[in-house]
């Protein structure tokens, strides 16, 4: 993987790598394609970790997880925001992942 300067570099350089897919975070898994594909933890994992700091705003602060599944064929991302900002949900999920 790539290192990225910006949270937009590194999105779209992760959908040229394939990670087209845009998920979002749901109780108990990510969803993608508008909540069509629910995914559990125990079947997707996580292939990069991309954090983006930036000091003048503390709101854009994020963290951009590059998320797999073989089992479902897909490749896409996952951005969350961290420090005061960040989706409980979220790190709940992270935690429970095998990285």
């Amino acid at each position: 993987m790539n290192t990225y300067s910006s949270l937009i570099e590194a999105i779209e350089g992760l959908k040229r790598e394939g990670y087209v897919e845009d998920f979002n975070l749901r109780y108990g898994c990510i969803s993608c394609r508008d909540g069509a594909l629910e995914i559990p933890p125990d079947e997707f994992h996580i292939d990069a970790v991309h954090r983006f700091d930036v000091d003048s705003d503390p709101a854009d602060q994020s963290v951009l997880y590059a998320i797999s599944s073989e089992k479902h064929g897909v490749k896409g991302v996952l951005v969350n925001s961290y420090g005061v900002y960040a989706d409980p949900q979220t790190d709940e999920m992270i935690r429970k992942l095998h990285y």
